[in-house]
């Protein structure tokens, strides 16, 4: 008994010195636990910091700016511009600088001089259902506040309308969020393992020897990978549409071309990553180390406002953010190419810097 438990010791200290005697393994145990540790800390965040909004103030009076200041005062409320009349709330929420808009009546200060109730509009965009629950609630919180400290009873009800997704239903939320990151999980995965796989048959010097140049073989590269993401997102666009009603109010051209773009920019990505890996397990190791940071900082489930200002600024360098923003408002606003071209323009550069980054690394390991 004492013998083979001193030859188990003795080979699972071979395996250990094996280990950590190859660099890249020991990267690959630290840094993904490092990453994930610092990025589920910080960007993990389902608290809500900040909740950007705009003010449309009607009555112009002593009560509404008292109570329009008693929600600025907060350190979750931050106001962003005031507004002339309710008809320049569409264009602050649908361009993203606003994400709720206050709207006080005319009739707010008579109401509650006279004793009745004054209701005030809050309009939320519920494309995110978790900032559009939890604002709502502050709000809710915040005017009840004010009640009792100006001893108002109950004089003064919030009526709160969300759009694009009126029930706040978190299917609205994901569903057309999935339809971008299924094809960037697997665009990653095939583009990825194309070089590395060639490579560690043995036949990538069989390709080598034909008539296609490197640049035509990553261009041949990227296709199926390209092909093979458009029909799994146009499988989750049936699916929420068909199956769960989410209801798909844009257009499909455009819709397309925001996925065209999203997945040519991952491609590209993916191929540099597969351009300097060995084997398939060394990408493998890669990928798993890029996709959930990238998953993270896009947005999908926490909001990238209540991260910290360093990672806010990495976001940029994330297609999926902007991919899963552009599709969320194809999706549920009916956004035209025009309305997201500031979603747009980030992934056509992240694809024109990383396709060309792939070759360059291809032709250096070739």
């Amino acid at each position: 008994m004492g013998h083979t438990l001193h030859a188990i010791l003795v080979l699972a200290r071979k395996e250990l010195q094996v280990i950590f005697a190859d660099p890249r393994m020991r990267v690959a145990m630290l840094v993904p636990a490092f990453l994930q540790g610092m990025l589920f800390g910080y960007a993990a965040n389902y608290n809500l910091k900040v909740a950007p909004f705009v003010l449309v103030d009607m009555a112009h009076t002593s009560e509404s700016r008292s109570f329009a200041a008693k929600l600025t005062s907060t350190n979750t409320f931050h106001l962003t511009d005031v507004l002339g009349s309710p008809a320049e709330v569409a264009e602050r929420i649908d361009s993203g600088e606003a994400r709720i808009a206050v709207i006080i009546p005319e009739d707010f200060s008579r109401n509650l001089i006279s004793g009745r109730a004054a209701p005030v509009e809050v309009v939320v965009d519920g494309k995110n259902t978790l900032i559009a629950g939890q604002a709502t609630s502050y709000l809710l919180q915040i005017a009840a506040e004010y009640n009792r400290e100006m001893g108002l009873g109950a004089s003064i009800t919030v009526t709160t309308r969300t759009w694009y997704n009126e029930n706040q239903t978190t299917q609205w939320n994901f569903l057309p969020a999935l339809i971008a990151m299924i094809s960037f999980v697997q665009v990653m995965l095939l583009g990825g393992l194309s070089i590395a796989r060639e490579r560690e048959q043995g036949t990538l010097d069989q390709l080598l020897v034909t008539p296609l140049s490197p640049t035509e073989i990553l261009a041949g590269k990227s296709i199926p990978p390209m092909l093979i993401g458009l029909v799994q997102s146009t499988i989750l666009l049936c699916i929420a549409n068909f199956y769960f009603q989410v209801p798909f109010r844009g257009s499909l051209l455009t819709l397309y071309a925001v996925l065209f773009i999203f997945i040519q920019s991952t491609t590209g990505f993916a191929l540099a990553l597969s351009a300097v890996s060995k084997t398939m397990q060394q990408v493998m190791v890669y990928i798993f180390v890029s996709i959930l940071p990238l998953v993270l900082l896009s947005g999908m489930a926490t909001p990238i406002d209540n991260m910290p200002e360093v990672l806010q600024y990495l976001t940029y360098l994330d297609p999926l953010r902007f991919a899963m923003e552009a599709v969320r408002r194809v999706y549920l606003e009916g956004a035209t190419v025009m309305e997201i071209a500031d979603r747009l323009l980030p992934m056509i550069v992240i694809g024109m810097a990383a396709m060309p980054l792939a070759g360059s690394l291809f032709r250096k390991e070739v």
